[in-house]
């Protein structure tokens, strides 16, 4: 009687300890209509992308063919290292933001940009390029948009956003997610904020997620999933924990039996 309920004790551990570890693994467990509100207002006031230095960037001017040709240089790459043949269909040029913030444009030099969004460079481009072109288009794009995702994510990496608008949930999702050894309401955001490193830690399960400054990524964020304990328990060599455990029991077990 006395080994029936030791060993119906020991069930009720194991279904108690497996549904709190379900509870870990779930998503927004928080989350529920009330949020709604606050959520829908954060997601429409997603703040846009600033410039910073180390940023690569397009910049398209268009307007009169002949005018803007100046302003449009191309980049001609060689076939082979050291041959002066070209690729038959150079690129246009790219931009590096320098550690200063500024660009160095076609015919007016230096441009500072950093810290402007997208649209704010387009006005000072166009401010700059008034002595020289009516009403140009100017097109700005980030080429080198990226965040990255560490730690325990189904594909870990560096990757590319075309669309310059991201949040945390759909970096995890180009990742692969997290994989069930990963700590849900412990996600931590690296951010350089202009030189300076930011770090913010993040609660899937809360609906607070949706409300943080750190929900829209920036370009270069790295996301870390910290793994959980049941990770540090599987990288265990549990064999031989295993044979340890086995072979006190057994000296226990020996002991017991001389005492009696």
């Amino acid at each position: 009687m006395q080994k029936a309920k030791i060993i119906f004790t020991i069930l009720i551990s194991v279904l108690l300890l497996s549904c709190a570890s379900q509870q870990r693994v779930a998503f927004f467990r928080d989350v529920d209509a009330s949020s709604a509100e606050a959520i829908n207002k954060q997601l429409n006031e997603a703040p846009e992308p600033r410039i910073m230095a180390g940023d690569m960037l397009s910049i398209v001017v268009s307007g009169d063919p002949v005018a803007v040709g100046r302003f449009n240089l191309p980049f001609a790459a060689h076939e082979n290292p050291g041959s002066e043949r070209v690729q038959a269909m150079p690129t246009l040029q790219v931009y590096l933001v320098d550690a200063n913030g500024d660009i160095t444009f076609p015919v007016v030099g230096a441009i500072h940009l950093e810290g402007l969004t997208r649209m704010q460079a387009i006005a000072r481009i166009e401010q700059k390029l008034e002595p020289y072109l009516i009403d140009p288009i100017i097109t700005i794009r980030f080429t080198n948009y990226r965040i990255s995702v560490l730690g325990e994510v189904a594909r870990p990496g560096v990757f590319v956003v075309n669309n310059e608008r991201i949040t945390i949930l759909e970096a995890l999702a180009m990742a692969g997610d997290m994989t069930i050894f990963g700590r849900r309401h412990n996600v931590l955001v690296i951010r350089d904020n202009h030189g300076e490193l930011e770090f913010a830690r993040l609660n899937l399960n809360s609906d607070e997620i949706f409300t943080s400054p750190f929900f829209f990524l920036q370009q270069n964020d790295v996301i870390y999933v910290e793994p959980n304990n049941a990770r540090a328990i599987a990288g265990l060599n549990v064999p031989i924990y295993l044979s340890a455990i086995t072979t006190l029991v057994s000296v226990v077990g020996i002991f017991l039996a001389i005492a009696r």
